[in-house]
């Protein structure tokens, strides 16, 4: 059926037009765009329905770049530690947790940060024994490079002094006992997670069926995902999102991006970039190049500004790295590499140097922390720079510590990026951030966090609304090789739209774009959330 929505402040992001009053949609794509008068006065017709949007906002729809879907589904399951202020707070959430699980059961959770404790460090392995001491402890920091285990965990695993470690990893001990502290770090969480039952395919689809829906009530119609770690590998991975996206028709477009251990199955199941249809496709290939800020394990060219005997950790030496490289364009496939410190950055597009694209782009995901010279290797058609605006809330002002004042400049530098043609597209990285696009366009605005009172982090990098809308709209079709058929509200594109409760461009005060609500989110033309109830 073809439908109006008219009524409308439609933002385009389209040039042609930049503004219309009301769209046409036919067979999930826009047709036509104009004023209110034009569209009903040629369109209105007998098999027509009609969507008045009494005057709200539109814009293209909203995309997050770079999460993990799978991740914010098993939080649903897990303890949730994310966003909690005490040591004390998170010990009572996991002591309550225990009590209802059956001895030798995993306890296991995600989301703890230390720089958010008012009441200390993060909790010792003797704390983590006494409110959990029955069970088998695993919890992940808010960034996924660092997990804190108890002893129960160390004895499952079978964990002795003279274990050997997955390269790039520590379990960290102490400087006097040399007993484990109970903090592991990066790769070392292989050593546990093999112990950790998995998650029957039903629970798991359950938790991602309403990932989903969460996302559209956040206004999202298309989300770039990386998963397979989380749900069983790459084919539990694809037959998760089928059955919820193409078979029950949820509608959240979803491209995903397969870790490169799964490189030979992609290769023995005929799967290769583009695999799929328009709600659902095969993604790049990815890999991590470093660790994070926070344990100081990204990768730096000099050392850390608080720790000077410190540059953070290779993931995999550079040999290793042009293999991966090699095996993906041998399926013709992109790279997406995590790349927080600038000498990864550097190592990563040093091996990039030596291949011939492939007709997509690869991405440089989160690149934190830059070197003025790095910048041109960056702005090129076939490179993204996949950003995550709210890093700058999670990550200012300890991180000032870690990098020191020289390098601060091109730290989080977003609009030096842009400035510098370097095609940028934005993400949360939920769970490490919130899924929600519009925490993320306030903190490329504002850089701080909303009711500062201070003028923002490095205030040079801000981006303008209609930049930082951009990076969640329109930008969000570049990863993937789609501008030509999504991203604007043009004729001929897809049908994805966001809509809002006011108008995001007028704001006085940035900070009131938190006070704005997802009116609509609407996918090939249908409305899959309307707010106070669910298509």
């Amino acid at each position: 059926m073809r439908k109006i929505f008219t009524n409308g402040d439609f933002y385009t992001f389209d040039p042609i037009k930049p503004k219309v009053e009301a769209v046409v949609v036919e067979n999930g794509r826009f047709i036509d765009s104009g004023s209110h008068e034009e569209i009903m006065t040629y369109w209105k017709g007998l098999n027509t329905e009609v969507v008045n949007l009494e005057g709200k906002t539109v814009t293209p729809g909203l995309v997050d770049s770079h999460l993990h879907m799978s991740a914010i589904a098993i939080n649903l399951l897990h303890v949730d530690v994310t966003g909690i202020t005490s040591k004390e707070e998170m010990l009572y959430k996991i002591k309550s947790k225990a009590m209802t699980l059956l001895p030798g059961e995993w306890l296991l959770g995600r989301g703890w940060d230390e720089n958010l404790f008012t009441d200390g460090g993060i909790p010792t392995i003797s704390e983590l024994d006494y409110v959990a001491p029955h069970n088998p402890l695993f919890i992940p920091r808010v960034c996924g490079h660092a997990a804190l285990v108890n002893r129960k965990a160390l004895e499952v695993s079978g964990y002795h002094t003279e274990m050997s470690i997955p390269q790039g990893g520590a379990i960290v001990v102490d400087d006097m006992t040399k007993q484990p502290t109970g903090l592991i770090l990066e790769s070392a969480s292989e050593i546990f997670k093999q112990f950790i039952p998995e998650y029957s395919l039903e629970d798991l689809k359950g938790a991602l069926r309403k990932t989903i829906q969460d996302a559209m009530q956040k206004g999202l119609t298309s989300v770039h995902t990386n998963d397979p770690g989380f749900l069983g590998g790459l084919h539990n991975t694809y037959k998760l999102f089928d059955e919820l996206l193409n078979q029950e028709q949820l509608g959240l477009r979803s491209n995903l991006l397969i870790d490169h251990e799964y490189l030979n199955d992609l290769k023995e199941s005929g799967m290769y970039t583009g695999f799929g249809n328009e709600t659902l496709q095969i993604g790049a290939v990815k890999l991590f190049a470093d660790g994070a800020f926070g344990r100081r394990t990204a990768l730096l060219s000099e050392p850390y500004h608080d720790e000077p005997n410190e540059y953070g950790e290779a993931m995999y030496s550079n040999e290793e790295l042009y293999d991966i490289i090699r095996k993906a364009r041998e399926l013709s496939m992109p790279i997406a590499v995590h790349t927080i410190g600038d000498q990864a950055l550097e190592n990563v597009l040093n091996q990039l140097d030596k291949f011939p694209t492939v007709g997509y782009r690869d991405r440089l995901i989160h690149v934190q922390a830059l070197r003025k010279e790095l910048i041109p290797r960056l702005a090129v058609p076939s490179r993204i720079a996949d950003i995550q605006p709210r890093f700058v809330v999670g990550d200012f002002p300890w991180v000032e510590e870690r990098l020191g004042p020289e390098r601060l400049p091109l730290a989080y530098a977003w609009k030096t990026l842009i400035n510098s043609n370097v095609i940028c597209a934005g993400g949360s990285d939920s769970p490490v951030e919130q899924m929600d696009p519009l925490l993320g366009i306030h903190a490329a605005v504002t850089r701080k966090a909303p009711g500062d009172t201070h003028k923002g982090w490095n205030i040079t990098e801000k981006l303008t609304m209609q930049e930082a809308f951009k990076l969640f709209t329109k930008m969000g079709a570049y990863p993937t090789n789609e501008e030509t058929i999504k991203g604007t509200i043009s004729r001929g594109k897809l049908a994805d739209m966001t809509v809002y409760s006011q108008n995001p461009f007028e704001l006085e005060d940035p900070d009131e774009l938190l006070n704005t609500v997802i009116e609509m989110t609407i996918i090939g033309g249908d409305i899959k959330y309307i707010k106070s109830t669910s298509a």
